[in-house]
């Protein structure tokens, strides 16, 4: 399939620059994946939805301040949002500048941290932070949570707060995964009071979420890589669940990434790795029967990701529905729960 085929019409108005004044606020397309049916609802109604013995899989990964700004030695001024921390005082980042810097090159950051650049990795900085102060520290005096590209203001304090689940707990991530933003812990506690199965695993999302397809076919696209981590007693529990015929919910693209790519060998393995797994028509699910996810860019690898999960043609349709009906889009707006088409 080519990029184009993965295009539609949004206007710019239905982009959601705030979040909806409640967690639990938001409204809810529902896809059968089986006939293509839609049903317009209310996030509030997700319980209604699912049964007993369901399990709902999160995605616990944590936001951090991922965006500094500074200077090079020349005085040139650099934008660095950092990727992936590799251990305290070492990242992987993306640079803005009008000159990219060399290796053994020295920034000065927030006018009081300094950093090396060590080289590159592919298009990432290897950058060096030559103060005390560990990483995540700097981060969290210096940085600023890097909002995604189409969200027009400056982080503010509402930001702070709802750009974030109620359930991060794993720092790493410089996106938020933004099915998990629906949730407060009412909905939470009812919930578990159904007796659904709350599970959790991490997967960092990185930038690359946004970064758009550059090539024509998209058999020819590059996954960026991401860190995630399956706990063993997830594991379990989702493997006992399909065993005994019970439904599982991925919370999330990135929480469908992290138990797909931790299934390439058939069945659930617990355990920690980095993934590159790019879902894409055609792709046999092996652990995932739902998925609820927020509408997807345009031309995204996401996009090509939820449409493997429900068929082309019915994703298509309910994107057309969704502009239609004027669903809020992207990270703060609107959620689809979506039923599995059938597999061979």
């Amino acid at each position: 399939m080519r990029t184009e085929d993965f295009d539609y019409y949004l206007p710019d108005e239905l982009i959601a620059q705030h979040p909806a004044d409640e967690r639990a606020g938001s409204r809810l397309l529902t896809l059968n994946g089986t006939n293509g049916s839609l049903e317009d609802k209310r996030f509030a109604d997700l319980p209604m939805l699912l049964r007993a013995g369901d399990v709902l899989v999160f995605n616990n990964t944590k936001v951090i301040k991922a965006r500094l700004f500074g200077q090079k030695e020349s005085g040139g001024q650099v934008e660095v949002l950092v990727e992936r921390i590799l251990s305290e005082h070492e990242v992987l980042a993306h640079i803005r500048a009008s000159r990219s810097p060399r290796p053994g090159a020295y920034l000065v950051l927030a006018d009081r941290w300094r950093v090396e650049m060590v080289g590159r990795c592919n298009e990432l900085f290897h950058l060096r932070f030559l103060d005390e102060d560990n990483v995540f520290s700097i981060l969290e005096q210096s940085g600023r949570l890097p909002l995604p590209p189409y969200i027009g203001h400056h982080p503010d304090s509402e930001d702070e707060t709802r750009y974030q689940t109620i359930f991060a707990q794993a720092p790493g991530a410089v996106a938020a995964p933004t099915a998990g933003l629906h949730f407060d812990e009412a909905m939470l506690s009812l919930l578990r009071k159904m007796d659904v199965i709350l599970a959790e695993v991490t997967l960092h999302v990185g930038a690359g979420t946004f970064q758009p397809v550059r090539v024509d076919n998209i058999a020819e696209h590059k996954m960026h890589r991401e860190w995630y981590d399956v706990p063993t007693a997830t594991a379990a529990i989702v493997e006992q669940a399909k065993q005994e015929g019970r439904r599982i919910t991925a919370v999330g693209t990135t929480s469908l990434r992290a138990l797909e790519a931790a299934s390439q060998q058939g069945s659930l393995q617990g355990g920690q790795g980095e993934t590159d797994i790019f879902i894409t028509p055609g792709y046999y699910f092996k652990t995932v029967d739902r998925l609820l996810t927020n509408f997807h860019l345009p031309k995204s690898t996401l996009l090509m990701l939820v449409s493997a999960f429900a068929g082309y043609e019915y994703v298509k349709h309910a994107y057309q529905h969704a502009v239609g009906a004027r669903y809020r889009f992207f990270s703060y707006g609107d959620a689809m729960l979506i039923d599995r088409q059938p597999q061979p």
